[in-house]
């Protein structure tokens, strides 16, 4: 009978999720280094750059990957000869664990989690309670995967009941596009079949704790279906050319994970999660002698990558810039953005729209600024902000026209492709979006030389903060006429795969 304290479970969770925030499992860090050594789409590459450079700077100075520090996911398995010492429940464990890390204040992590969430939305402060998954096994030891899972990936995930016949590989084909650049590609995508509908979102969640190994599995070949699928999907969802950030190009997935349950005569649910550019996981076992130990990556496991951005670059000034100027950016071009930048997500959206709608003087005066849609973490030591990088810019479109129409809002700042209402109130009031790289939050706070809230200070980091900018970098996403890169990059990768038979695997 082996007897696990409580406290070490508590501290392995705890550091466990410090660990994931700031260092990439090896494997991500191999295959992203493979992605962009052999990347030959310019923008691409430079996305790629950004994040391979985040992460080395996010493992050397211990501050998160990505500003959305994810809401957390426990699995455990539980031998059944493991006795318990101490007076919580293990779920209460797991979130004394979690609480401790996110409030640790040598690297402070973001609380994104809301109770009450068609409600009040009313954030915990401490990102509990983490969502916790059990099995019981035979043994005398406790295995443990942790994991923390950004917003805009899950917010990708699928999940359909098809016919028995229907096939899984068009199903997948036809659900990919769909996602957007949102999930911030490259990453892994997690497939769970069969089953029940909740046990094929299980599987799918459970797919993206394993390790990138699609090249071996290439070189041995496939033994069973799950294997099979994995070898297809990998390479035609590579051959979309969907690309890094979704600007197109040659890696869309580093791997593809399969895991299938036996289902009903009758269904095949199938369910995708993707994993992002911020893929953060880990494993441990407790067996009495305390807690876990982790062992980080060595610094010479990161490639030394430098950003290559070509003669393209235009730095621009936020605090003089004209919309005559702004109508000569075209898609695909890099800027480096100086001056004020103010920001707002969610919450603050909604609250101006309200506000205009009631005739109410805003906080702050929008016209001819840019919004970056970001929710920063707080800083620590001589920071002025945190991990800063953008969230999904899509979750703002149903506020863009009101925002361009009533306020003179230039210019937005956030991540992945635009909807086409969006679209469209841009080409309308000929204003621009620009894209910055989901998965380099700390390389971007970098850039940022001060900040102060000016707005909604109630929302904590949802509110407006002003922030003065160096060289911070964005690619022209959604020019002034409406053209977007997020729908002709793809296209044009696609149609070059194709014709010329570039190699994606």
């Amino acid at each position: 009978m082996t007897v696990i304290r409580q406290d070490d479970l508590i501290d392995s969770v705890a550091n466990a999720l410090q660990f994931i925030s700031y260092y990439h499992p090896v494997d991500f860090i191999q295959a992203m280094d493979k992605a962009y050594r052999r990347e030959q789409n310019p923008a691409a590459k430079d996305a790629l750059a950004q994040i391979l450079i985040n992460s080395r700077m996010c493992a050397q100075g211990h501050r998160p990957i990505c500003q959305d520090t994810g809401i957390v996911t426990v699995f455990l398995k539980v031998g059944m000869n493991v006795q318990w010492q101490g007076d919580m429940s293990v779920t209460d464990m797991c979130n004394e664990g979690i609480r401790r890390a996110y409030m640790d204040p040598s690297n402070v992590l973001r609380a994104s989690i809301l109770a009450d969430p068609d409600g009040a939305r009313t954030n915990t402060k401490d990102n509990t309670p983490g969502v916790i998954h059990y099995e019981i096994v035979p043994g005398n030891e406790v295995e443990v995967h942790v994991a923390a899972k950004g917003g805009g990936s899950e917010a990708k995930s699928k999940f359909a009941m098809l016919n028995p016949s229907d096939s899984v590989v068009d199903w997948v084909l036809a659900r990919v596009p769909e996602m957007g650049a949102g999930w911030c590609p490259p990453g892994m995508l997690g497939i769970g079949i069969g089953g029940t509908a909740e046990k094929a979102m299980l599987l799918a969640k459970e797919a993206l704790l394993e390790p990138i190994d699609i090249q071996e599995l290439q070189e041995r070949g496939a033994s069973n279906r799950a294997e099979e699928l994995r070898l297809e999907l990998h390479e035609k969802v590579n051959k979309l050319g969907i690309g890094a950030q979704g600007l197109g190009g040659l890696t869309t997935v580093m791997d593809v994970k399969v895991k299938d349950y036996p289902s009903h005569a009758a269904n095949k649910a199938i369910a995708i999660i993707p994993n992002c550019a911020a893929t953060r996981h880990t494993h441990f076992t407790l067996d009495g002698s305390g807690s876990a130990t982790l062992t980080p990556p060595k610094l010479e496991d990161w490639p030394e990558v430098t950003r290559e951005v070509g003669g393209n670059v235009k730095r621009v000034n936020l605090d003089t810039v004209t919309p005559e100027e702004v109508k000569t950016w075209k898609p695909g071009d890099t800027l480096l953005l100086n001056g004020k930048m103010l920001t707002g997500r969610d919450a603050a959206h909604k609250k101006m729209v309200d506000m205009i709608a009631k005739g109410e003087e805003l906080p702050v005066d929008l016209k001819g600024r840019f919004i970056y849609y970001v929710g920063p973490v707080d800083p620590i030591g001589d920071e002025v902000v945190g991990p800063a990088g953008p969230t999904t810019a899509t979750r703002m479109d149903k506020f863009t026209h009101t925002m361009l129409e009533k306020t003179g809002l230039l210019g937005m700042v956030g991540k992945a492709e635009r909807g086409p209402a969006a679209i469209e109130a841009i080409k309308e009031f000929e204003s621009v979006y620009l894209m910055a790289v989901g998965g380099a939050a700390y390389l971007v706070a970098q850039a940022i030389k001060a900040s102060n809230v000016v707005g909604f200070p109630e929302l904590g980091m949802e509110a407006i903060y002003e922030f003065e900018l160096e060289d911070m970098p964005v690619t022209v996403a959604v020019d002034s006429t409406g053209e977007s890169v997020h729908k002709t990059g793809p296209q044009i990768w696609k149609a070059k795969i194709e014709e010329q038979a570039i190699e994606v695997s």
